[in-house]
């Protein structure tokens, strides 16, 4: 969802990815990110102070949620790493081990 901070209110909803971490926006470009655990950043474009839309869901790896703008370059870079399977007797919710030696970020632009 997208709020106004000086007064509180939603002004608009965008549906988006599961597991959803960061969320940024870059003033310059009008353009707002989610990034989302299952494997998605969706990119929102902000058409006027009160509608926005999605321009797309771009695939990234699952487990890249970790996030940051560059507002010079526009760029998103989304951090991530291989994980271990979860063991059949895991208990619900239990996060999955990564993998060392797998840890690495992935860069978006235009």
């Amino acid at each position: 969802m997208m709020m106004n901070a000086d007064t509180d209110k939603v002004i608009a909803t965008a549906p988006i990815g599961q597991g959803v971490d960061a969320t940024r926006f870059d003033s310059g470009t009008g353009y707002a990110f989610s990034s989302n655990g299952d494997g998605t950043l969706t990119v929102i474009h902000e058409d006027s102070p009160t509608q926005f839309s999605v321009v797309e869901n771009v695939t990234t790896e699952r487990g890249a949620r970790t996030m940051a703008l560059d507002p010079k370059t526009h760029e998103v870079f989304l951090a991530t790493a291989q994980f271990e399977p979860l063991p059949a007797n895991a208990a619900p919710r239990m996060r999955r081990k990564m993998v060392p030696g797998t840890f690495h970020i992935l860069v978006f632009g235009e």
